[in-house]
C-alpha cells in the first residue's frame, strides 16, 4: 500500500480546488481511494481523478 503524506495531501486538495473546486472532503475521498492516486503527482492525480469521474474544469470554462 502506498503511504500518503500529509505534504501530498496538501498539494492534491490545492489542485483539487484550483482545477474543480473541490476538496477532499466535499468528494468525500478516504485514504483508500486516495491511495489509488498516490503513485502520481499531486496535480496530475487531481487531474486524472477529475477525468475519471468526468468533473468540469473550473480554469476552461463551461462548453
Amino acid at each position: 500500500m502506498t503511504i500518503i503524506t500529509a505534504s501530498w495531501r496538501d498539494a492534491f486538495n490545492a489542485s483539487l480546488q484550483a482545477h474543480f473546486a473541490i476538496t477532499i472532503g466535499d468528494a468525500g475521498l478516504t485514504d483508500t481511494e486516495l491511495s489509488r492516486y498516490a503513485d502520481l503527482e499531486p496535480k496530475e492525480a487531481a487531474l486524472q481523478f477529475g477525468e475519471d469521474y468526468d468533473l468540469d474544469r473550473v480554469d476552461r470554462g463551461w462548453r
